[in-house]
């Protein structure tokens, strides 16, 4: 029997069986999902040796909970991602005509799992279309809760908007064309602050150079300009033993990790052309968005992208899928699982298990090297072998 993962004084304390609960996934997920748990379950009796395992609890999101439930998201589903502190996802569907703007979006705001973990780094072997991505080693830490994903807006035309309209004329002399839609970007400095704190802790416990915040203060000085303000507020006031700004040592950090600024168009011109100068990154949820993904292109796309979405102050993570649900692939055993079988080790090594997800990094490289992929890289190299979903799978796990 599994038993619940809990938080202790010092964090996760993981027995040896634990329970985690997952959600299949709309569209490919089933596919996906049935390919990624059978390399889980071989990497931690490979790892471990039959000493520990995972207790598999499925609940329900999306399409397969609407079908079941009447409810898109069931508060059981919630509930049970509380009670367990760490789960896996796959891609979910989001209703149309009304209920939740993204069922991700959603989970993420209601557990109030802040940080979205975005690991970026190139497997040897992945067809990429730039000359090195062997260069590009980045940990994204984006914002989950805030900026213009918060969902606070209103339609252009509505009653709503004309009152918000009229009010930011009267109160701060505001022109707003009348037929515009309005969305509110909150930055606040408790936001900003748990996150590049919680990106501080990564990079000191993971060994890393340097911490960059990205942002557009240049132009959004009170929402983007505070978010850079504050997180050096972060460094100088609780990691100065560990860390320094640019500007208090001029660009020569000692043994102390570097933390520097850069604006977010020029940051996604120089991952590009310097990615080497880039290592551990915190930044807002939209800049967040762009450069996780133009980062994923890099290194083979979002179909071998890993994410988290973690509260590292009470513990709840939610590791995910980054891509969608590609309906018109559904059930026919085609598509890569990489980004859940990537994300799955992301999770082990968030609950200390670096054993399991070291063996299935190494089983995943292998298998590519050995150029047995889905159709998503075959097409984009020579003499490739082209196998299914399930069949990568038990190659990576023939691998191990």
């Amino acid at each position: 029997m599994g038993e619940k993962m809990t938080m202790g004084g010092d964090g996760l304390v993981v027995p040896d069986q634990p329970i985690i609960p997952f959600i299949e996934g709309d569209g490919i997920g089933p596919d996906i999902w049935a390919a990624a748990v059978r390399v889980f379950d071989a990497a931690v009796d490979k790892a471990y040796g039959g000493s520990r395992s995972v207790d598999w609890l499925e609940v329900l999101a999306g399409q397969k909970a609407f079908d079941a439930t009447g409810d898109w998201l069931p508060e059981a589903t919630i509930e049970a991602f509380r009670q367990h502190l760490v789960g896996i996802k796959g891609p979910l569907t989001t209703p149309i005509g009304g209920g939740f703007r993204s069922l991700n979006v959603a989970i993420r705001q209601i557990l109030d799992l802040y940080v979205c973990l975005r690991p970026v780094r190139w497997y040897e072997g992945v067809p990429s279309p730039v000359k090195h991505p062997e260069l590009v080693d980045m940990v994204i830490f984006r914002e989950n809760t805030e900026d213009v994903y918060a969902g606070l807006e209103l339609a252009s035309g509505t009653e709503e908007a004309a009152k918000l309209i009229d009010f930011v004329k009267a109160e701060f002399g505001w022109n707003v064309r009348a037929d515009s839609g309005l969305g509110l970007k909150p930055i606040s400095e408790t936001g900003s602050k748990r996150l590049v704190r919680a990106a501080l802790r990564y990079a000191v416990a993971n060994g890393r150079k340097s911490l960059t915040l990205v942002h557009k203060g240049n132009i959004m000085k009170f929402t983007e300009g505070a978010f850079r303000e504050w997180g050096y507020e972060v460094v100088r006031d609780e990691f100065d033993d560990v860390a320094v700004g640019w500007e208090d040592c001029g660009g020569d950090p000692g043994d102390r990790i570097l933390v520097k600024d850069v604006i977010a168009d020029a940051f996604l011109q120089q991952i590009l052309t310097r990615p080497a100068e880039y290592d551990v990154v915190a930044t807002m949820n939209l800049n967040g968005d762009y450069a996780s993904d133009a980062l994923a292109a890099q290194v083979g796309g979002i179909g071998i992208a890993p994410g988290g979405n973690i509260n590292y102050d009470t513990g709840v993570a939610v590791f995910e899928a980054t891509h969608g649900t590609a309906p018109k692939y559904a059930g026919m055993d085609k598509v890569n699982p990489g980004s859940v079988i990537l994300s799955g080790a992301n999770m082990f090594r968030y609950i200390g298990w670096s054993e399991a997800a070291d063996v299935i990094e190494a089983g995943l490289e292998a298998t590519i090297l050995d150029r047995v992929v889905t159709y998503d890289f075959a097409r984009l190299m020579e003499d490739a072998d082209e196998v299914s979903t399930s069949v990568f799978g038990s190659a990576i796990i023939e691998r191990m």
